[in-house]
């Protein structure tokens, strides 16, 4: 069995640019973007507390404003991935 070079979560790669964290296959049709909006401190750990997540289209003839299928906010990172995690099976 190979071993993938990304962090996985429920079987789909994550890959963290800056604040934003793209889930999901670039070579499927669907991707989510999740986007750290803010933070807060708690001890010496950054904690996100607002974050954008959307689903995007792969397709490189599509322009940037309907590369955006879906998005919604959240309060937490699990939340956004939960969200995601849903979004990619449902456009299986």
């Amino acid at each position: 069995m190979e071993k993938s070079k990304f962090a996985m979560y429920k079987g789909y790669p994550l890959v963290r640019k800056g604040k934003e964290i793209y889930y999901g296959n670039m070579s499927d049709e669907y991707v989510c973007m999740i986007s750290i909006v803010s933070t807060h401190k708690v001890k010496d750990l950054e904690i996100a507390d607002k974050i954008k997540v959307m689903l995007l289209h792969t397709a490189a003839e599509n322009d940037a404003g309907s590369m955006i299928l879906r998005n919604s906010d959240r309060d937490n990172l699990y939340d956004a991935l939960e969200v995601s995690h849903n979004w990619l099976i449902k456009t299986q």
